[in-house]
């Protein structure tokens, strides 16, 4: 006689797949051949992203690290995922833009070996990135371009990043109109959709390296970490306050996931508004939670900081696989699964969400104010 839960412990589908064909789509085949492991686990994420994430009314902030632009995913997926408005803001290494300019000046990155010797390479002026290689006079010309700008009068103030890569952006653009060049730059997307894309820890790549040597010129350029801050909490409290939904989107991990779900904590840890955390949190990741390191946090973990909702779990997948493999499968399930949506533009909307997350701060700092509280 059977245990009395057993028909509740096989509710699952049956592991019964067709086999696979030469003509299955990527999303057909993710759907029938993946059923278990971090296979299964890849598509739990193409669907919570395409059947969750991507309705009307969720706002999808995305964090980007690990060299995936060098990679050329930036034009394999970011771009196209930005065109079909599957991603509204978002967060990336500064070494992920400095190196997606290589493609919008027309500069070449080339497939290598992680074998080769490197102090022959380094000999040769040619750079590696794992099995990526690219000539160090990529490196000169895409700095010239950065200090080039930025010494243009429309940079001479302090802003947040967003404002400076979309200003950037415009140039990259430009240059690619220029060399007949198209979709080939994340930061020349990003402004053409006005999506905004910050930075975490500006000074942490060569663009910030490159605006530090402006600085000892006396150039009056200030990138300000402290307005990314409130504008990345404002998109995500412009959305909530409207009974919209916010999903996070985290490739790799580090500082530009962190920046990514501590929204939630500056608006109601900091802040003081009433707010209860991400509804979606999908992470591709190749880190072991069990080191403390943030790459490896779990959904779980992050709801004991407020940052993801604690209703929401079950709609959270953290999928152990490189970015590189991962990436481009969740890519091609969205475009197959889900219509376009219209891009948002919060770039241009940032006013406006800023002075509504300050209409909200100002009604709490009152109410401190009349207890006696700082």
């Amino acid at each position: 006689m059977a245990p009395k839960n057993t028909s509740r412990l096989l509710a699952g589908s049956p592991i019964n797949p067709q086999a696979v064909r030469g003509d299955m789509t990527a999303a057909d085949l993710i759907d029938a051949a993946f059923l278990a492991y971090n296979g299964r686990r890849l598509k739990e994420a193409c669907r919570l992203f395409a059947e969750k994430m991507l309705a009307d009314d969720t706002v999808v902030g995305m964090s980007v690290t690990g060299a995936l632009t060098p990679a050329g995913l930036g034009m394999s997926c970011l771009i196209p995922l930005i065109e079909y408005g599957f991603v509204d803001w978002m967060v990336s290494t500064g070494a992920n833009l400095y190196h997606d300019t290589h493609f919008g000046l027309g500069l070449k990155m080339f497939q290598g070996s992680a074998d080769a010797d490197d102090v022959a390479l380094r000999e040769a002026g040619v750079v590696r990135i794992y099995d990526i290689f690219f000539d160090y006079r990529v490196l000169l010309s895409t700095d010239a371009f950065f200090r080039e700008i930025a010494r243009h009068e429309e940079f001479q103030h302090p802003m947040g990043t967003a404002e400076f890569h979309y200003r950037a952006g415009r140039y990259v653009s430009e240059r690619e109109r220029v060399l007949k060049l198209s979709r080939r730059s994340l930061l020349a997307a990003a402004y053409e959709h006005a999506m905004p894309i910050y930075t975490s820890s500006p000074g942490d790549s060569s663009i910030g390296m490159n605006l530090a040597l402006l600085e000892l010129e006396g150039h009056g350029l200030r990138l300000d970490p402290l307005a990314d801050v409130n504008e990345t909490a404002a998109i995500v409290y412009g959305a909530k306050s409207k009974g919209m939904k916010s999903a996070v989107f985290i490739l790799g991990g580090g500082s530009p996931k962190n920046f990514v779900l501590q929204t939630e904590p500056q608006i109601q840890e900091v802040m003081g508004v009433e707010e209860n955390g991400h509804d979606y949190f999908l992470q591709v990741t190749d880190a072991r939670p069990d080191t403390g390191g943030l790459s490896g946090a779990t959904p779980s973990e992050a709801v004991s900081w407020g940052k993801i909702d604690p209703d929401k779990l079950p709609d959270s997948v953290v999928c152990y696989v490189d970015s590189t493999v991962a990436l481009p499968l969740i890519t091609a399930y969205a475009m197959a699964r889900r219509k376009r949506r219209p891009p948002r533009r919060l770039y241009e909307q940032r006013d406006r969400l800023m002075a509504e997350i300050a209409a909200a701060y100002e009604v709490v700092r009152k109410k401190r104010l009349k207890k006696g509280l700082s």
